[in-house]
């Protein structure tokens, strides 16, 4: 089953504060890794395209959207929020990471396979009206929506397992029948936000920091797979945060580098079984660059079966 790698030079010129953990070296350490250990001769390379307006209005607001071009500086940096600057850069970089998304979905649709975009800024914190974390437009949200209303998909589910809470992909799909949200997140940790209980469809888990490989192969073992497998989805979209592993000092939740290969294991058996192997993957979070590189290269060798 082919594997496609989507990314654009542009995702790396969205640049924010110096010393800032979401920066452009995040992309090239993972395609470095890549590279070194010949992964990148086995997948094929796709050049990610825009979002189009009508694809990004599926998922966020017509004001928010005119609202954050609006924003958009000719030089220097705008501050966003309390940690996130928006540059110069950052809409291009922006619409080519949710045009990823889009992008690897149509390929995955036409061609079967699987995919991984790897691409910035991440995504899963922006709401259907506003900009939070280091994200501006929710790549995977634009490209489940895009699954659904242009793909003529009637169910779709999204897994997140960064170590935040998907907060702005749940806002978004709260009252979307179609769609199933599977997550786990550290406790306490920004965006510190309750998720709202929705038996069934939304499988948000919170966990302890220091929980580690057994606690977080318990939720997706018993809370996880049950849930999916029952929702029957005919393509899985993943947030692929790195950050939960113990390297990254970001967050403390304990994950270890078999515990990613693990998940995504079980992910593409649920995809196999209910979606003929369609799984489309997008970067989130990972600020330790020898870390994120190692752990999204086993991810995306386990997404080629090698």
């Amino acid at each position: 089953m082919a594997t496609i790698f989507l990314s654009h030079p542009a995702c790396a010129a969205h640049r924010m504060a110096p010393a800032h953990p979401e920066c452009p070296d995040r992309l090239s350490a993972i395609e470095t890794y890549l590279i070194q250990e010949s992964v990148l001769d086995y997948v094929q390379p796709v050049e990610a395209r825009h979002a189009t307006a009508e694809e990004l209005r599926r998922v966020h607001s017509a004001d928010y959207l005119d609202h954050l071009a609006g924003l958009a500086p000719e030089e220097g940096l705008v501050e966003v929020d309390i940690d996130t600057q928006m540059g110069p850069g950052t809409m291009e970089a922006a619409l080519r990471a949710a045009g990823a998304v889009v992008h690897a979905v149509d390929v995955v649709l036409a061609e079967g396979g699987n995919a991984f975009c790897n691409v910035r800024p991440p995504g899963h914190h922006a709401t259907r009206e506003g900009t939070l974390a280091f994200c501006f437009l929710n790549n995977v949200a634009v490209g489940a929506a895009h699954a659904l209303e242009a793909g003529g998909l009637e169910r779709v589910a999204i897994v997140d397992f960064d170590v935040h809470h998907g907060n702005g992909t749940e806002d978004i799909f709260r009252d979307d029948e179609r769609v199933m949200f599977c997550s786990i997140y550290q406790e306490g940790l920004y965006p510190v936000v309750e998720p709202v209980p929705r038996p069934g469809r939304y499988v948000s888990v919170g966990m302890a920091p220091g929980s580690g490989s057994v606690a977080f192969r318990e939720v997706v073992d018993g809370r996880w797979l049950p849930a999916l497998e029952e929702f029957a989805p005919q393509m899985i979209l993943v947030s692929a945060g790195f950050d939960a592993h113990t390297f990254d000092t970001i967050g403390d939740l304990d994950l270890v580098d078999d515990d990613f290969r693990w998940v995504t294991r079980q992910l593409l058996e649920v995809a196999r079984r209910h979606g003929g192997g369609r799984l489309v993957s997008c970067l989130e979070g990972g600020y330790e660059l020898a870390t994120l590189a190692r752990v999204a290269g086993l991810h995306i060798r386990e997404l080629m079966g090698v």
